[in-house]
């Protein structure tokens, strides 16, 4: 049938269909292994006069936005290699957020105001919770069940709780003093220390299962994998984590003069850097180049500032010795092949391309995996311990940490934190936690970077460099002063939530937009649907890209 439209009828052009206020998932959010809600510590700071905070109101709650999800914000503020500020919307401008300095910042706060971790109501649950293992995943785990009013128990192998964070990071990266204060604060919440117990040797984990209605195992990855190669065996050779944990607690001496350390990763790292510390002269070697170092890329910088020599492209074939002493090493000269399954190009041997360094010690660091001691928990022929999404293992054992494969603290902690919302939630008979953040993620595009004002980024201060070596640990990294960390915060864009900048309700002809009497962060105004006319003036002008459109038109999500 022939069409009844009159072309010379004027076409129906497309009408903006009715604004929403909808929030959004920033990146720098996206980008956190823990999914820490950054805009919102930051909102609280940056926004406290529109609040009616005092300053010490508004990092009170910023702390408390914080130590949510995150029980160790000064320790996390001193070692995570912020991986949220690699996604900042800020980067494009004038650089990221300093959002770890400014976490730091946070957690020193919280130490000296002696802040307490915060509770999820009153109530009290019947139900024992055992935790093996007190390293970040086993106590964020026991800190996520204590608050909401679980009885725990955390079994723990050596004398003093920390794993890791504790036994493997030198005190200029983590003052000893700073996770004493995060690690007590835990415990505080009436959670109950059982030291020198080992599951799988010192008691059976089948009389923990008994004990308590749910374990869960963080129990690290502690155990170094050998190189395999002659001379390994015997005096003056030593794997990197061992070597960090004797010199933590103090167990005399552990270099000697010339030290090789092999291996790309950040235990390298610290191992190298501690034995400059202990007056070592030292030589790095890695069989790939500089590029493709797992290593922090800072880690890696101070480790040469410091003096520590780099030899790339070096595979070592043997460590050589005089009777039973280390007198040096003998590695193959590598070249850049083909890209293996991880997408790194595979370092290949150049025949006959063999080169000797000297050294007295070697420290082995080219790898971690668990050492699971006669430890059945249905892992049996496995290298990792292979849970689903929320870190359920089987039945009512649950795991996280660095046992399911090596990784960074802030992901220990994100898995802790999951497996205890997802063992709540089977307990009380409630649905299962999202793994995810629901709200969509906001794409850089839509945040109006012109809107705000130019400021350069606050990098945190650091001691001369000249002053690194001159104490045994003295740390290095330093907390932002006050001034510092409120410029800091103020350069935060709010990607995706209001930050009350007044533009909607200032164009808004149809006076559509209201002042919330009850005002947070990202909740400052009331959008009255029914007075929107549609003109899209308040959508095209949002800077952080808050405002929507309800249907498709030029104004979505795209």
């Amino acid at each position: 049938m022939a069409s009844t439209k009159n072309p010379n009828e004027a076409q129906e052009q497309p009408f903006y269909t009715r604004a929403q206020q909808l929030e959004k998932t920033p990146p720098c959010q996206a980008g956190c292994p823990n999914s820490g809600n950054v805009r919102g510590w930051l909102g609280y700071i940056a926004q406290r006069e529109k609040l009616g905070l005092t300053l010490e109101e508004a990092y009170d709650k910023a702390w408390l936005e914080l130590a949510d999800r995150n029980p160790f914000p000064a320790t996390i503020g001193r070692i995570c290699p912020h991986p949220c500020e690699q996604r900042c919307t800020r980067d494009g401008k004038d650089g990221a957020v300093s959002i770890n300095a400014l976490e730091r910042f946070l957690g020193d706060w919280g130490i000296k105001r002696q802040l307490g971790l915060p509770r999820l109501g009153e109530e009290n649950h019947e139900e024992s919770i055992g935790v093996v293992g007190s390293g970040p995943a086993g106590l964020s785990f026991a800190y996520q069940m204590a608050r909401r009013g679980y009885r725990v128990t955390v079994y723990e192998k050596h004398d003093v709780p920390g794993g890791m964070l504790r036994h493997a990071i030198p005190d200029y990266r983590l003052p000893r003093d700073v996770l004493d204060a995060e690690v007590n604060r835990i415990f505080a919440m009436g959670i109950e220390l059982k030291t020198g117990i080992e599951p799988g040797k010192d008691v059976a984990l089948e009389e923990l299962q008994k004990s308590h209605r749910v374990l869960f195992l963080g129990l690290g990855a502690q155990g170094a994998r050998p190189l395999n190669i002659p001379g390994e065996q015997g005096p003056g050779v030593l794997p990197g984590i061992v070597y960090l944990a004797k010199r933590k607690m103090g167990i005399g001496r552990q270099v000697g003069k010339d030290v090789v350390v092999i291996g790309g990763g950040n235990t390298a790292m610290d191992a190298a850097r501690s034995a400059r510390r202990d007056g070592a002269n030292v030589t790095l070697l890695y069989r790939r180049t500089e590029k493709e170092m797992p290593a922090e890329e800072q880690e890696v910088r101070d480790a040469m500032t410091e003096g520590v020599k780099f030899v790339f492209l070096a595979a070592p074939i043997e460590i050589l010795r005089r009777e039973s002493q280390v007198i040096g090493i003998e590695y193959q000269c590598m070249e850049l092949g083909e890209p293996d399954e991880e997408g790194r190009r595979r370092p290949v041997p150049i025949e006959g391309a063999t080169c000797e360094i000297a050294a007295d010690t070697v420290l082995v660091a080219v790898s971690q995996e668990p050492d699971w001691q006669g430890l059945d928990a249905g892992n049996a022929g496995q290298k990792w311990f292979a849970t689903e999404q929320d870190g359920r293992l089987k039945d009512d054992i649950w795991a996280g940490g660095d046992d399911t494969g090596t990784g960074i603290a802030s992901r220990a902690i994100a898995q802790g934190r999951r497996a205890a919302e997802a063992v709540d939630a089977r307990l009380r008979g409630k649905p299962a936690p999202e793994l995810e953040p629901a709200a969509p993620l906001i794409k850089k595009t839509r945040v109006k970077g012109d809107y705000y004002e130019a400021a350069d980024r606050g990098e945190r201060p650091r001691l001369p460099s000249a002053e690194w070596l001159a104490g045994r640990d003295v740390e290095i990294d330093q907390t932002m002063s006050n001034e510092q960390a409120l410029a800091e915060a103020a350069r935060c864009m709010s990607c995706g939530l209001c930050f009350d900048c007044h533009q909607c309700i200032m164009y808004c002809n149809a006076r559509g937009f209201t002042s919330l009497a009850q005002q947070s962060p990202g909740n400052y105004f009331a959008l009255a649907l029914e007075a929107c006319e549609g003109c899209g003036k308040c959508i095209e002008l949002c800077p952080c890209g808050y405002l929507d459109a309800r249907e498709g038109s030029p104004w979505g999500l795209d």
